[in-house]
């Protein structure tokens, strides 16, 4: 069972940062980037570890999901997906990494 419960998503990155998921992750046309180490994999080279989920404060659409993500070879970072008109993330990609 996780230990957290957080308030905001900005609280959840910065505690998640100070307990090692350094690194952000970002998925796009054909892989998942390490912003920081410039590393590029693929979903199967990934674990997700927990997620988190969070509600806009006007507008209960405005989801945000962070995702605490492992590497294979030890990186560990935050992927944060925001859900409603338009999303960055290659959320098909996303969908693609197993949870541990």
């Amino acid at each position: 069972m996780d230990k957290h419960s957080f308030t905001t998503l900005s609280e959840a990155v910065n505690t998640l940062t100070k307990e090692g998921y350094k690194e952000d992750f970002e998925a796009d046309e054909s892989c998942i980037k390490a912003l920081y180490s410039k590393k590029e994999y693929q979903p199967k080279d990934l674990v997700i570890n927990n997620s988190y989920r969070f509600e806009g404060m006007t507008n209960p659409s405005d989801e945000s999901i962070v995702f605490t993500v492992e590497a294979n070879d030890g990186t560990k970072g935050t992927l944060v997906m925001s859900y409603g008109a338009s999303t960055a993330q290659n959320e098909d990609l996303i969908q693609q990494i197993p949870y541990k």
